[in-house]
């Protein structure tokens, strides 16, 4: 199935059992319709566990199942109902597949070649509590302000972060806006489009060179170490993987949990990256400090920037010069917390509040080069939710005070 999508189309009936394919005796694919709902079941080698697309439907719809080996997708009257991300070989395809009651329509078509989207795809008015619906939720934000705008690159998430037997297979969306109450939807940033990669996880945007660059990590469908890698654009809407860019950390740090890349620009001339992992020897939470020169070539310092004083990892990191102070962000447990330095790198201290009310794993952007707007997400009925915004500013002492953002009120 990796050159080709399976297509298989059908009018539902009142029958319980649709579609059924088995192996070995095994069922190993099926199409069920019961109270209102269809459900398809799909087995991969990868996991004994199947899985799972279900929406709600009627006798006489048309149900279409597209295959892909990287995703598949289940529409009901030509729209999409659910999604998932399979790995590993399908069962149900190639020698020992037996046909048991197979009703449906069965096509095989090329792939269709992918048309580069315009730059704005939709618009929303009011971004607080906002999420797409359709069984899509919001999880971790990640903003940053460039060219006079807002932007809020964010997980894209189906099934409370148990999609691909619990890997996530979260991918980037993006959002804008000029005046925080308009808001441009954007192309997909980052998609999961190869079988091995198990989720796109948190990471980080930077303009640098007068090119974009989104960088993250890919959290591995066979549970090897992450991998620390990028994607590019010229234009800042539509962004290519970078295939020969890839790195995991030494063995210094856990690799396999390594993710949530923040990269920034130092005043030394230097790229900085802090990347949420633990150190080995210690046992403890940590945020690895990597160094470049130029984005291709990075070197991991001696001394990560952040030591947790326990096991949790610092997840999500952020960073930003406000009123010549420096900030360090993290959220342990989804909560998010700071600390302040007059250096930019070292010289931590903890205010006397330092967590940061803005739900779940919030981050910011200097707005207009005064507003600092956390951007996090809300929870409903699991991982992800909706996205929620916090405004902050600071006092003599360079600790936050945080207020709703007016425009959102």
């Amino acid at each position: 199935m990796t050159d080709m999508t399976k297509h298989i189309s059908f009018t539902l009936t009142d029958a319980e059992k649709q579609l059924c394919v088995t192996r070995d005796g095994r069922e190993v694919f099926t199409v069920c319709f019961s109270d209102g709902k269809v459900r398809a079941a799909l087995s991969y080698t990868a996991n004994e566990r199947p899985l799972y697309l279900r929406g709600e439907a009627a006798p006489g719809d048309e149900i279409r199942l597209v295959l892909r080996d990287y995703r598949i997708e289940l529409y009901v009257n030509g729209e999409i109902k659910d999604e998932e991300w399979p790995w590993g070989e399908a069962l149900f395809c190639g020698g020992g597949a037996e046909k048991i009651l197979m009703p449906a329509d069965i096509r095989e078509l090329p792939m269709p070649e992918k048309k580069e989207q315009p730059a704005v795809i939709g618009h929303i008015t009011g971004a607080e509590g906002w999420y797409p619906g359709g069984g899509v939720f919001v999880g971790d934000c990640m903003p940053y302000v460039h060219g006079g705008r807002y932007h809020v690159l964010w997980l894209k998430d189906r099934h409370h972060h148990k999609a691909k037997w619990g890997k996530g297979a979260h991918q980037w969306e993006h959002i804008s806006t000029a005046d925080l109450v308009n808001w441009d939807i954007h192309p997909m940033a980052v998609e999961i489009d190869d079988p091995s990669e198990g989720s796109i996880c948190t990471g980080s945007h930077i303009f640098d060179g007068g090119r974009h660059y989104l960088y993250y990590t890919v959290r591995k469908s066979d549970g090897s170490p992450a991998t620390i890698q990028r994607s590019i654009s010229e234009d800042g809407w539509h962004f290519s993987k970078d295939r020969d860019f890839a790195f995991t950390l030494s063995e210094k740090y856990h690799r396999e949990s390594a993710r949530d890349p923040k990269v920034i620009r130092g005043a030394d001339g230097l790229l900085h990256m802090f990347v949420t992992t633990s150190e080995v020897a210690i046992d403890r939470g940590a945020l690895a400090h990597l160094v470049s020169r130029d984005g291709g070539r990075w070197e991991e310092l001696p001394e990560s920037i952040y030591i947790s004083p326990d096991g949790s990892q610092p997840e999500c990191s952020d960073y930003f010069e406000y009123r010549g102070r420096y900030y360090l962000i993290f959220s342990h447990h989804g909560k998010g917390q700071y600390l302040i330095s007059d250096r930019p790198f070292d010289g931590w201290r903890e205010p006397k509040e330092p967590h940061i009310p803005c739900s779940s794993v919030p981050k910011a952007g200097v707005f207009k080069g005064e507003r600092i707007i956390f951007t996090g997400f809300k929870g409903m009925g699991g991982y992800a939710g909706s996205m929620t915004f916090l405004e902050a500013d600071t006092d003599e002492n360079g600790e936050m005070r945080y207020f709703p953002v007016r425009e959102m009120a």
